[in-house]
């Protein structure tokens, strides 16, 4: 990670979104961040001492602990302003929290489902996730960032899965290239790239 600003701990799985997202936010911000990986399905001790729920990811901040990734990713956006992540204005920055709930109910737990399901499940979530994608694929024309002139907290939550479409085993047809034109605009930038675990990185291999 880059360094600028104060130090502190992020307890992160090497492979899971969640931890992915704030990572992102970390190496955008350029904020020095001690990063201590764990395994989510081996319960650390560490972890378990700063948070009751021994959840990933979790920051902490001096006497500050935190650990849910919407309350962590914006505390990081209003602690360090820039560059910033979130709108100015109020119902601009309304629209983009709106997304990242869009983005984690709509698709993440699609996700999830094809990670963690039954074969049949996980087939029919695959199915659900590839047909929405491509059907929203045009949106990502209007717009640099998604649904926005400006990288965002809304890229920041999309990205993680989108870098994982190969490991999901999703691949999209011809007319969903907006967003492969997006995903080269993003895994491009300097923050995505530093935000990368090495398990990640293997993920596109």
């Amino acid at each position: 990670m880059a360094f600028k600003h104060s130090t502190m701990t992020l307890y992160s799985d090497a492979l899971n979104i969640a931890s992915h997202r704030v990572r992102i936010v970390l190496a955008e911000k350029g904020i020095a961040v001690n990063i201590i990986y764990v395994d989510s399905n081996n319960p650390s001790e560490d972890l378990l001492t700063v948070n009751p729920y021994n959840s990933l990811p979790t920051l902490v901040d001096r006497d500050l602990v935190l650990y849910e990734p919407n309350i962590i990713t914006e505390y990081l956006d209003e602690r360090f302003p820039h560059p910033p992540l979130l709108p100015v204005y109020p119902v601009a920055r309304a629209k983009c929290r709106l997304m990242i709930y869009r983005i984690e109910n709509d698709w993440l737990t699609l996700v999830d489902a094809i990670q963690s399901g039954k074969k049949n499940e996980s087939d029919e979530a695959r199915k659900d996730l590839f047909s929405q994608l491509t059907s929203i694929a045009p949106v990502f024309d209007e717009a640099p960032y998604f649904l926005s002139d400006d990288f965002s907290l809304a890229d920041c939550c999309l990205a993680p899965m989108l870098w994982r479409l190969k490991a999901l085993e999703i691949e999209l047809p011809p007319q969903a290239k907006p967003i492969n034109d997006y995903m080269k605009r993003i895994f491009a930038r300097d923050s995505f790239q530093t935000s990368l675990s090495d398990s990640e990185r293997e993920l596109r291999e």
